[in-house]
């Protein structure tokens, strides 16, 4: 850049343009791009690199262009080539601004590395997820405080690394300091890239979405497989929403996950509600089959459908039993959805139409465990939820009749992917005994197990897994 100036401004505006796209949205493109793509930790890094350039290649750009002429014309007559310029008077002279980039660029990854969680990229970030969907403060601060410390941390060692590399005078055991420091840095670095290049494929990968329910049958599936097989399972649970996975396993990153026959019927199908429980199923079990090479496993027994919460003193203050009751107030409520419900088909757009619904502002939009934490603290008056979320209870929380019957019907199936299921011909008839096990109280205990009792999601699918003789 320093050479060209006329691609400075080009490139500057290029990096500028991927700083300003959101991580997660990011990390969302990746999973659907070819040979870089996908979800774990491979398309994170990939990320990460791409949020690092801006203040690295702005940084050295200065750097370098502050530089004296002088200097390099001094270089020049002492026969040096441009190469040797840049790499015996330019990068040292530039080297505590250069660094200086690098000590943000390295700031920036550990914060939106924790994003990463999103789509499979693990570290502290899955901790984060999981305490914004249990709404749970201790989980929270499990994944926030490290990562704030680890950021500490990684500033203060590049800060200590540029004091000593940009020092005038430096004696041999700083050097060898330095020298000791930057090979372990390295060696990290390469670890962690051979750490996913190296991961084995022949296992079974079973995802899910963000939230607790989602998690639990995930682990459910898993432990299932791991108890009734040899095969190895590699878990990569919340992901996010249903797009993400749905991505995710058509790119075959995940071999199954959960999903809801209503959902995938609106939201990936784009058809309209329908009520028809055996007509819904056929349809996407067809689809799946036909267009995404899915196969659509048998019910798992429950369903798990949209439902708009209230406060239980709301409820009894106003004799609140069905969604037609609250339409005469909610012109003066404020309510809160998640992003899928706002934009989905089967939520929000259709559900405000058939109802009439109207607010006294748009609806706030947050991820679920905040939205019914604002519902519970009085910060908002109405959310969308699920009918089987362990959290409704625990937090004194109301479930609206859908009187006119809007939401179409939700049963919980396994998605597999049918190469998948080749590759290894024992897992069908493995997936086909969780078919019925699974009844909506079922599914609300344990929900409710996790949510309210804080127990691991491991011990109360196992001690269920056991109960249904399912070891």
């Amino acid at each position: 850049m320093s050479r060209y100036p006329k691609l400075a401004n080009p490139i500057l505006l290029v990096t500028n343009g991927v700083q300003t796209v959101p991580s997660l949205a990011l990390f969302g493109f990746l999973i659907t791009v070819p040979f870089i793509g996908g979800i774990g930790k491979k398309p994170a890094i990939i990320a990460l690199i791409l949020y690092s350039l801006l203040p690295i290649i702005k940084n050295t750009y200065i750097g370098i262009t502050q530089i004296k002429k002088g200097m390099r014309e001094a270089g020049k007559s002492l026969g040096l080539t441009p190469f040797k310029i840049l790499f015996l008077i330019e990068l040292p002279l530039a080297l505590k601004v250069i660094l200086g980039g690098v000590r943000i660029a390295a700031v920036i990854c550990v914060g939106i590395a924790t994003i990463a969680a999103a789509i499979g990229g693990g570290g502290l970030g899955v901790f984060i997820f999981r305490g914004l969907s249990t709404v749970d403060n201790t989980t929270i601060l499990v994944g926030a405080v490290p990562s704030a410390i680890i950021a500490l941390l990684v500033d203060w060692g590049l800060g200590w690394l540029e004091t000593n590399l940009t020092q005038k005078e430096s004696n041999n055991s700083n050097d060898q300091q330095i020298i000791t420091l930057i090979l372990i840095l390295l060696s990290i670095f390469i670890f962690t890239i051979f750490s996913f290049v190296n991961q084995s494929q022949k296992q079974v990968i079973i995802g899910s979405k963000n939230y607790t329910e989602q998690v639990i049958l995930g682990e459910m599936i898993a432990q299932h497989i791991e108890n009734s097989s040899d095969l190895k399972v590699t878990r990569r649970f919340n992901l996010g929403g249903t797009f993400i996975c749905h991505e995710a396993i058509k790119a075959e990153e995940i071999d199954g996950y959960v999903e809801y026959i209503g959902t995938a019927f609106t939201a990936i199908l784009k058809r309209k509600p329908v009520n028809d429980t055996d007509l819904v199923y056929q349809e996407v079990k067809k689809f799946y089959n036909q267009e995404f090479k899915l196969e659509v496993m048998p019910s798992l027994g429950f369903e798990n459908t949209y439902t708009l919460l209230v406060r239980e003193e709301t409820a009894k203050k106003y004799n609140l039993k069905t969604i037609s009751d609250v339409t005469q107030y909610t012109p003066k409520w404020t309510a809160a959805f998640s992003y899928e419900f706002l934009a989905r088909e089967d939520g929000y757009p259709g559900l405000s139409k058939t109802y009439n619904l109207k607010f006294s502002q748009q609806p706030n939009t947050m991820e679920l465990g905040l939205m019914y934490r604002a519902l519970a603290e009085k910060n908002v008056d109405l959310v969308a939820g699920f009918s089987t979320d362990g959290l409704i209870s625990t937090l004194d929380l109301y479930m609206l009749k859908d009187d006119k019957n809007y939401f179409p019907t939700y049963e919980a199936v396994p998605v597999f992917n049918q190469k998948t299921l080749q590759q290894h011909p024992n897992l069908t008839s493995i997936l086909q005994k969780l078919s019925g096990k699974v009844s909506s109280e079922d599914i609300q205990k344990l929900n409710y197990l996790v949510d309210h009792d804080r127990k691991s999601v491991n011990e109360v699918v196992k001690d269920f897994l056991s109960k249904e003789d399912l070891r």
